[in-house]
């Protein structure tokens, strides 16, 4: 993931690029020390595991689609493209937190974690894409 920080000075101005690994991972995968900070974005805590076991640095549930989006998917794969637009419409009025996730991930590595079984068409592939994208802006 690059990201761009913009810092002024007094006649000039610089433009810091910062890159490091943003992955994706299900929550069930055996973590490893290259995850470095583990975020889970889903709405709900994944069933059957403790919080020791997942391993989560930080759970951004809100961050997550509406439960109204989350329930019409149902990862559907059939509704994956209109997932997709829907989520990242809501994702913009989050600012608050994707600033969070661009800030962690200028200081290391960040695995966006989810629970999903389906690893291509979930909430954390959109996110991971979307924060890659705007990081560009």
């Amino acid at each position: 993931m690059t990201i761009f920080a913009r810092r002024s000075f007094p006649a000039t101005e610089v433009e810091l690029r910062v890159s490091h690994e943003l992955k994706i991972k299900r929550v069930y995968e055996k973590p490893e020390k290259n995850d470095g900070k583990r975020i889970l974005v889903d709405r709900l805590w994944p069933r059957g595991l403790t919080k020791e076991k997942a391993k989560v640095d930080l759970w951004l549930k809100d961050i997550a689609p509406s439960t109204e989006l989350r329930k019409w998917f149902g990862h559907d794969p059939r509704k994956w493209r209109s997932f997709r637009g829907r989520y990242q419409t809501e994702l913009k009025h989050h600012a608050d937190q994707l600033e969070l996730l661009k800030s962690k991930a200028k200081k290391g590595p960040v695995t966006l974690i989810y629970g999903a079984r389906d690893q291509e068409h979930n909430e954390a592939v959109v996110l991971k894409e979307f924060l890659e994208r705007t990081s560009k802006q």
